[in-house]
């Protein structure tokens, strides 16, 4: 099927010839005829790249009338970057068209602007919410000639706490308007907007609801908690041509991994709600133009990202909405092209698994990391190619060649590629040399976090006075007994978090050891404190040290501060050698 066989106005399809546009997609082909035949309301289940855009972005440019300067269609989507990129396409899309005029309105940038460009006559607005409410507030814009509401990727908008503005968006609409709802997922609240807001709505599923572009692949590897970063490492090194982004669940965990990231030469940085707006969109320009190829970012932060070209979504924690898990992997495998989701996974998560298994009604493939001698291949395959498909500049190399043959005169062909390779390589073969195996079986894990528990003669329980409140997972915990003692983690049991302390479980002839050698260590420059318990602390009482007080039955902070940093260690040890090959070779 080709686009002329849909319907649309000769301008519109003079419009998109420039642009690329050949075949629609399954979404495009099923929703453009219904929206521009039929005055019905319509829901679109889709997968965020299957061109959803578009499938709304030219019945829209087909319906509207250009020559009114007056609002008639508003498109409601949840960032900024994603109000930019389809203001962008309906501005292409409507090319053809005299007096067509389409202002994106949006936080971070200067009402006023937006206001003049609306007083100007916009017949198409594309907003996020928040500045959207803003101006119906201030009485700068006028929907009462909206004849389209759009909701773009709306179980997103909800996601990010959206609703109420969203009901008070649409209240301010005519009842006679047209809703399209575009979603990639159909939660309870989405269809609860289609319930109180749409008449009779058309729905229009490609592929099942909840599930995943089937152009993007699935697989998951478990280690435990503490070999996330290098494991992740792992993961990158095998794929050296890895254009990506890597979630984490919280800015905290997203600042660290970009650090230790850009440390070890991976060219990559972090994408989260603490950066400016300038920041973001620094960060967001050089991963738009490759300059940087590993993105690593929260949930809220990559909502709105619009890039076909990503090859990976690499979960470093699983989202603790497991529905979140789609919209991650969406991110990959846009436009037609393949796509890789490869979840990080410890075995105390592997109920997250089977849960995202069953809301996307697949499966995903467990798999080992890469061994180390093929992760070596992979680097060594991708250098030969870079070497081979370099551009000679035989007239500036001219000056050079002569003394460079007569250094190489006594080495014949083989010996000066190994000269070549091992230059260029050794630092890797030393890092991965004898490198353990860090792949855990899933179907072994235990209770209480992948750890058993040992509550029994031969385990003491020790209190700690440190716990999630304070940026620490189970992982930094067993790192910190084990580095500052010589206890082995085969010697530590279980270990419940709280939220303001936890408890560790250490066998009984290690457990003076650890108490002792926890005195003066410090967490995010927090001083740790660490004393026998049978039990969990009860209310009253005081204890000193740790910057703690005890209040009402728990431990508070005495200066919590807002700059916090953890330094649990990569996993992989300080491998400078590494780094520096890294920094000259890696992803460039």
């Amino acid at each position: 099927m080709s686009f002329e066989s849909l319907g649309l106005r000769e301008e519109v399809l003079k419009a998109i010839v420039p642009l690329g546009f050949e075949n629609p997609t399954a979404i495009q082909e099923k929703a453009i005829p219904s929206l521009i035949e039929s005055n019905r309301d319509l829901v679109g289940l889709a997968q965020t790249g299957t061109g959803k855009t578009a499938a709304f972005g030219l019945p829209i440019v087909h319906l509207i009338n250009f020559s009114k300067p007056v609002t008639q269609a508003v498109v409601l989507c949840p960032t900024r970057e994603l109000c930019l990129q389809i203001s962008g396409d309906l501005k292409e899309y409507s090319s053809q068209f005299v007096g067509a005029r389409i202002t994106p309105v949006y936080g971070g940038s200067s009402i006023e602007k937006q206001i003049r460009d609306l007083r100007k006559g916009s017949q198409i607005v594309v907003a996020t919410p928040g500045r959207l409410i803003d101006l119906i507030n201030r009485g700068k814009v006028d929907f009462n000639q909206v004849e389209i509401a759009v909701l773009d990727e709306a179980d997103e908008m909800l996601n990010m706490g959206f609703k109420e503005d969203i009901d008070f968006i649409l209240s301010h609409t005519p009842h006679s308007k047209r809703t399209w709802l575009f979603s990639a997922t159909m939660p309870k609240e989405v269809a609860a907007i289609a319930k109180n807001f749409m008449t009779d709505p058309l729905e229009i599923t490609v592929g099942s609801k909840n599930s995943s572009a089937t152009t993007i692949s699935h697989k998951y590897i478990t280690v435990h908690g503490r070999n996330r970063y290098p494991a992740l490492k792992r993961i990158l090194d095998f794929n050296p041509d890895i254009y990506g982004i890597v979630f984490c669940n919280t800015r905290n965990h997203t600042r660290e991994v970009a650090e230790k990231l850009a440390r070890d030469g991976y060219n990559a940085e972090p994408l989260h709600g603490d950066l400016s707006q300038a920041e973001r969109d620094s960060v967001m320009s050089k991963f738009r133009s490759k300059t940087t190829k590993v993105l690593v970012a929260t949930d809220v932060a990559a909502r709105g990202i619009d890039v076909d070209e990503i090859t990976h979504v690499i979960h470093y924690m699983l989202p603790d909405d497991v529905e979140n898990y789609t919209h991650r992997s969406g991110r990959t495998g846009r436009a037609g092209k393949k796509g890789m989701s490869i979840a990080i996974v410890d075995p105390r998560d592997m109920g997250k698994v089977r849960d995202i298994e069953r809301i996307m009604k697949q499966s995903l493939a467990h798999e080992k990391l890469p061994e180390p001698k093929d992760i070596c291949g992979r680097q060594l395959g991708a250098y030969i190619n870079r070497v081979v498909n370099t551009e000679v500049n035989q007239q500036e190399m001219e000056t050079y060649l002569e003394n460079i043959s007569e250094e190489l005169a006594d080495f014949d062909r083989e010996e000066i590629i190994a000269l070549f390779v091992s230059n260029h390589f050794n630092n890797l073969f030393d890092y991965y040399k004898n490198a353990p195996d860090l792949n855990v079986d899933a179907s072994r894990s235990r209770m209480s976090g992948g750890r058993e528990s040992r509550s029994n003669g031969n385990f003491q329980r020790i209190f700690v006075n440190v716990g999630t409140m304070d940026g620490i997972d189970k992982g930094a915990i067993l790192r910190l007994v084990c580095s500052r003692s010589a206890v082995t983690a085969q010697a530590v049991g279980r270990i419940d978090l709280k939220n303001q302390f936890s408890f560790v479980e250490v066998e009984n002839k290690f457990a003076s050891e650890v108490v002792d050698s926890l005195r003066g260590a410090e967490i995010d420059g927090r001083e740790v404190r660490a004393e026998f318990s049978s039990q969990e602390p009860r209310g009253g009482g005081s204890r000193s040290g740790g910057g703690r007080r005890r209040d009402g039955g728990g431990y508070k902070s005495k200066d919590r501060g807002s700059s916090r940093r953890r330094d649990g260690g990569s996993g992989g040890g300080n491998r400078k050698p590494y780094e520096s090959y890294h920094k000259r070779t890696q992803h460039k």
